[in-house]
């Protein structure tokens, strides 16, 4: 028996219908075939896709020619894309050779959108307007974060006469309870199967009962009644104002309460609330007072069920501040009544376009407020202004004038070094004291400290010479309101250190002068970029201090580094020797480099002082310069045996003018 007015679609998702009687069906039948991977599983040793292809060749050669057929295959073209869907063959007289072809080009590959599928399948067939019929069979539940349960129970409710029927094909019980929904839903019938034997008997007994569906065309539908809503609100609401509104029943929660002008066209909303599962809320009035009405907008259609008049009336709103305003400064201001907690309060130039701001706030549940005035002087206006439609409810005169600052300063200061600075008054506590380069851009900060609730403070001066000017710049508008001059001088520093040191032994650095405390003293290589610190200490309010020597020998320098812009303002130089080299000033040492322990060595010398008291010493390396295990005073000759320590490690001997505080040669042995 033919199926009339009425439209077939078969989403084989994995099985097959081989073996199955011919098919008689509606005048357009669309095949949703799945090529997910799991299409390549195995029953009875035969793989899913196989069974598919052959239930396909024979459904097609038995296919009614006087009904249409079409194809739409998902999964065939990306791994892991739930949207991997597309038609393959239009509705339409079937070419049975080319469709069984277009089938058994599919390769199985990706996921499986059973929901995507069904709701393509129902809007390919006009499921609102027509009735549709889904035949579905699966291997597989769900793989594309969807719910087929709640879709299916969405297009049986919206759909004119929408039926799916389910075969489960190699499900286990979970799986079979995630389909068997979509079947209860719709109306339809779910039939488990488990192997290619059951599956042509469930395909059997589903043609049964579509068969078996009347075969005269179903009369259409009565129009359902309209239901009815009442709509209630206040007869008066003033402008930008917030008001409650409730109704008698919610028909969808994607249903739409609005106020909009009387005789508005039929789905205006202008200021609207959806309805969700309430049946009371809160609009907001427009702007512009009126006659109005509150209308229950039917999502569905845009659909009117309900009006009630409503009209607006404008809000009688005074503000008031005071008459003057230093440019920059803040000032209270205060008004009758708030509208609506978004609402603003400003200052705009007087005759400035509806709904400019500048500096403004919001009103919030308050009834006063402070604003800042503009860097600019002039005639300005306060505002009241809707949040709703940005209208302008009132306003009230101000003229901002300038504020009268003296800024003071030295007249000289050093690079990098602090300065006093002082000003006359502080017009806001966010507005900065700065030096800048003489002509510098308006705007313009370099070094500059916030003024906060002070009338003094400190500042750096720049790293480069030359003539800046100290600026009192409003945080408003960044703009100056005060200048003096300032000349920037190059420090004079001096630093000095021992002309040479052995690697990693301690190196003791003065400096003439301290110009900031978080300056720096470092050990660079010869030439070394601006700003390079290696090996460095910070100044304090010190004018000495002792570093490491470098690890690997060579010419090195020993700089004092600005903190401010990180320049060198001082240096001297640094030859580092190897950590065994001698060290020589005035006297150099002949030694063995190494000796047995508790051995007697030879130590001559060329050179000395005119001291009186000049010795030759033995001390362990670590020993201060002035302390020793052994000592030989110098006489007429220039040699003098020295025994050694039984204790391995490193000595050096030293040639000491002890009269002088000088060590005047130095030469390293090791007892191994």
């Amino acid at each position: 028996m033919k199926l009339t007015a009425l439209r077939l679609v078969m989403v084989a998702m994995i099985g097959g219908m081989a073996g199955a009687a011919p098919v008689q069906a509606a005048d357009d039948v669309v095949i949703v075939y799945d090529a997910s991977g799991s299409m390549w599983g195995q029953i009875e040793g035969t793989s899913k896709i196989e069974i598919a292809r052959e239930v396909m060749a024979d459904l097609v050669d038995d296919w009614d020619a006087e009904t249409n057929l079409g194809l739409i295959a998902y999964g065939h073209r990306q791994e892991g894309d739930c949207t991997d869907i597309e038609t393959m063959v239009a509705p339409g007289s079937v070419d049975r050779t080319s469709f069984i072809n277009t089938v058994n080009a599919i390769t199985p590959l990706g996921k499986t959108p059973i929901s995507a599928s069904v709701q393509q399948a129902a809007d390919l067939l006009s499921y609102r307007d027509t009735p549709a019929t889904v035949v579905l069979i699966s291997d597989g539940a769900e793989t594309c974060n969807a719910d087929p349960c709640a879709l299916s129970d969405q297009l049986a409710r919206q759909g004119v006469k929408f039926t799916v029927h389910v075969v489960g094909f190699d499900l286990d019980e979970e799986e079979n309870a995630s389909l068997s929904c979509i079947a209860e839903n719709t109306g339809g019938v779910f039939v488990p199967a488990s192997n290619a034997d059951e599956l042509y008997d469930a395909f059997d007994e589903v043609r049964s009962v579509m068969d078996a569906e009347p075969t005269a065309p179903e009369p259409e539908p009565a129009e359902p009644a309209t239901p009815e809503v009442t709509l209630t609100g206040p007869e008066q609401v003033t402008t930008g104002a917030a008001f409650d509104v409730s109704w008698s029943q919610t028909i969808s929660d994607s249903d739409m309460v609005a106020i909009v002008p009387i005789g508005a066209d039929e789905g205006t909303r202008n200021n609207y609330r959806r309805t969700g599962d309430a049946s009371e809320g809160s609009l907001t009035a427009p702007a512009d007072p009126g006659l109005y009405e509150l209308r229950y907008i039917l999502d569905e259609g845009k659909k009117t069920l309900a009006t009630v008049p409503i009209e607006v009336i404008k809000a009688e709103i005074e503000i008031s501040g005071p008459e003057q305003a230093t440019a920059g400064a803040a000032f209270d201001v205060s008004w009758s009544q708030t509208v609506g907690g978004s609402d603003m309060v400003a200052i705009v130039p007087v005759g400035a376009d509806e709904g400019t701001r500048n500096n403004y706030l919001r009103t919030k549940d308050k009834t006063e407020g402070r604003l800042t005035a503009p860097a600019e002087p002039g005639l300005y206006e306060l505002r009241y202004i809707l949040d709703e439609g940005k209208k302008t409810l009132a306003t009230a005169p101000i003229e901002v004038v300038e504020a009268e600052i003296e800024l003071t300063g030295p007249a000289q200061a050093t690079t990098g070094a602090a300065f006093d600075v002082s000003w006359s008054q502080t017009v806001s506590g966010s507005d900065m004291v700065a030096i800048v380069p003489v002509g510098a851009d308006e705007g313009t900060r370099n070094n500059y400290r916030r003024t906060k609730d002070k009338t003094e403070g400190r500042l750096i001066a720049p790293a480069e010479p030359g003539l800046y000017e100290l600026r009192y710049i409003l945080d408003e508008g960044k703009k100056t309101l005060a200048t003096a001059p300032i000349e920037v001088v190059e420090a004079e520093i001096g630093i000095s250190g021992p002309g040479a040191v052995r690697a990693e032994t301690d190196v003791d650095i003065s400096w003439s002068a301290t110009i900031g405390s978080s300056d720096m003293v470092a050990i660079v290589p010869v030439g070394a970029d601006e700003g390079t610190r290696n090996i460095y200490l910070r100044t304090g309010d010190k004018t000495e201090g002792k570093l490491t020597a470098p690890a690997e020998p060579g010419l090195y320098e020993i700089r004092y580094i600005l903190n401010e812009g990180k320049k060198t303002v001082a240096m001297a130089p640094l030859e580092v020797v190897g950590a065994d080299a001698p060290l020589d000033e005035g006297a150099y040492l002949s030694v063995p480099k190494t000796a047995a322990p508790g051995a007697t060595i030879a130590v001559s010398w060329t050179g000395e002082s005119d001291s009186a008291d000049q010795r030759i010493a033995l001390a362990r390396k670590d020993q201060p310069d002035f302390s020793w295990i052994s000592v030989h005073k110098v006489a007429a000759e220039e040699s003098v045996d020295i025994t050694m320590p039984q204790e391995q490690g490193l000595y050096e001997v030293r040639f000491l003018d002890v009269a002088g505080r000088v060590v005047l040669g130095r030469a390293i042995v090791e007892v191994k």
